[in-house]
């Protein structure tokens, strides 16, 4: 406190006349002929008073960092720092402090204790600043260390756990939460889908049932009341009650509806954007942050950047790497549920199909209740299906989309494992050896490990969202076929003998053709696709991490062509 008591007359100068000020604590400048007079007068001039300005027309005109540092400290008469990854301030302090608002007045505390604060400015002479300071540590002595702007932000930043330049969402524990959260989304995606599963099994059990009350009620007319009574009647009730069973498990299954995440995002972009969570007026939305300035040549200067940088790039990576995974998880989940949906169209087609035979086969009577609700049932099942035809459709094509982009593009394996010249500064070609352990080079050799690790789950994700596609082409067949089936079989039992249902028929007809053609397509498209990803084909081994021990002494274990899901 004292120094900066002492320093009281020169720096309120800078208060009274910022230009007249920062003049002459600038003025060594010129006398050691780091810059001429004639400049340092026009560059105060622009700045307006803000030294931020002043700093970066300096270092742009190429005055060295430390003649800036040395002339301001020298006028103030208060010690100087730089900024260095070991300085920063309690945890507990950080707590209570606003970051935008220590960027924007350009302080920042590196130590505290029960009589005084020492503190990092830029502009010790504000005696308004001090007063805040004062009022946010609480604190009546303080001790202030002179430090240039640029300096005073990365100091922030760093204590925000982000790289220069990058906004809040960029730091390890609001990415760590995000991700957190994606993974929730896909666990609750992954229940959607056991749901449909369960939800399937009931659609089985209500075909079954709705086949058990048609043959029972067909043998009613065709044999009347007798001794065969009973056994319709068995017959009848146990198709009731596995109607009864199966829409009782469908039912809870249709009211799950997976939406999508709000938009198609981009692959790795290798921290230039920043996936992020926002509100809006129809709830929470991922977004993508415009790009960060300066993000590009920073990940470029590779081999300059520090560990705790390094780890920072690398938790981006794996963040966007889950976006991706999560939206390959929402891709699946959506076809699982047009799948779902088809198959009660085939049912219901079916119904349909035998209703309208009944009903052209016999003459109108009492009986024609029966055949008229047949219709109707199996034109209910078949709305019910069909909605998801077009979403499920929408899902397929999107996938194949998403999935060319991610593949065309730069992956973290491309970016870390290519021969690159020794005259930049991206990362070299990577020797690895039994040594390294554990790990690859100790925290940030990890970071790298569990990224590389993400990667391959995501190549795995994309095998599991081209068998997904595969399912769906053969669900997308097996319903044409039964809706050709059904236009086919009326036509042909019947003939041409009335031009309206001739017309209804080769409706069918060529609906279930183009259905089954356009799911022949996604299937060749997949099976084709699948043949080109080496785990359908080839055996499959798996080390399981364990970072306690060096890596050569990991655990493997080993998928065969037999035992993997595309084996099947």
């Amino acid at each position: 406190m004292l120094m900066a008591q002492k320093s009281l007359k020169a720096v309120t100068e800078l208060v009274e006349g910022p230009t007249e000020g920062y003049l002459e604590a600038l003025g060594a400048l010129v006398g050691r002929g780091a810059i001429r007079r004639p400049e340092l007068e026009r560059i105060v001039d622009e700045s307006e008073g803000s030294l931020r300005r002043i700093e970066k027309s300096l270092r742009a005109l190429g005055v060295p960092k430390h003649e800036i540092l040395l002339s301001l400290s020298t006028h103030y008469g208060l010690p100087f720092a730089e900024f260095r990854e070991r300085l920063s301030a309690p945890e507990e302090i950080l707590e209570r402090l606003d970051f935008s608002e220590l960027k924007r007045d350009l302080w920042f505390p590196i130590s505290v204790t029960t009589k005084e604060a020492r503190v990092v400015t830029s502009n010790p002479g504000d005696p308004m600043l001090l007063d805040k300071i004062k009022g946010k540590l609480g604190k009546e002595t303080i001790r202030y260390i002179f430090a240039l702007p640029t300096d005073i932000i990365r100091l922030i930043e760093h204590s925000q756990d982000v790289n220069p330049g990058f906004p809040p969402e960029a730091g390890r524990t609001p990415l760590a939460r995000l991700r957190t959260r994606l993974a929730g989304e896909r666990t609750i995606m992954s229940l959607y889908r056991n749901t449909m599963a369960k939800g399937r099994t009931g659609l089985a059990a209500i075909r079954a049932g709705v086949q058990l009350v048609a043959i029972s009620l067909t043998l009613l007319r065709i044999f009347g009341i007798g001794w065969l009574s009973i056994l319709e009647a068995v017959i009848l009730f146990g198709g009731i009650f596995m109607v009864v069973e199966g829409i009782t498990w469908y039912m809870p299954m249709r009211k799950l509806e997976p939406k999508g995440i709000g938009y198609v995002p981009a692959r790795s972009t290798f921290g230039t954007t920043i996936a992020q969570i926002n509100s809006t007026e129809v709830g929470t939305v991922l977004t993508r942050s415009d790009p960060v300035p300066g993000a590009q040549e920073l990940r470029n200067r590779w081999a300059r950047l520090s560990p705790v940088m390094r780890r920072r790039f690398f938790a981006i990576d794996r963040t966007d790497l889950a976006e991706e995974r999560t939206l390959l998880a929402m891709y699946r989940t959506k076809m699982a549920r047009s799948r779902t949906g088809l198959a009660f169209a085939s049912t219901g087609t079916s119904v349909v199909g035998f209703g309208i035979l009944l009903w052209r086969n016999y003459p109108i009577g009492a009986w024609s209740v029966f055949y008229a609700g047949l219709i109707v049932m199996g034109a209910v099942m078949f709305l019910e299906g069909a909605r998801w035809y077009f979403p499920g459709r929408r899902a397929v094509v999107e996938s194949i989309k998403t999935t060319r982009q991610i593949e065309e593009s730069t992956s973290i394996w491309d970016f870390m494992f290519r021969a690159f010249s020794r005259l930049d500064d991206l990362p070299p070609k990577l020797t690895l050896k039994g040594s390294y352990a554990p790990g690859i080079w100790g925290t940030t050799g990890l970071a790298l490990e569990r990224t590389l690790l993400a990667e391959r789950r995501n190549v795995k994700a994309r095998l599991r969202t081209t068998l997904a596609r595969s399912r769906t082409g053969l669900r997308f067949i097996r319903t044409g076929m039964s809706i050709f089936s059904v236009g086919f079989g009326l036509q042909a039992y019947f003939g041409f003998a009335n031009l309206w249902w001739t017309l209804f028929d080769f409706v069918l007809i060529i609906a279930g053709l183009f259905m089954t053609a356009e799911g022949i397509f996604w299937y060749v498209k997949a099976e084709r696709r699948k043949k080109q990803l080496p785990y359908c084909w080839e055996g499959l081994e798996i080390r399981i991490p364990d970072y306690g021990k060096p890596n050569q002494l990991w655990k493997k274990v080993t998928f065969s062509y037999e035992d993997n899901e595309c084996g099947g």
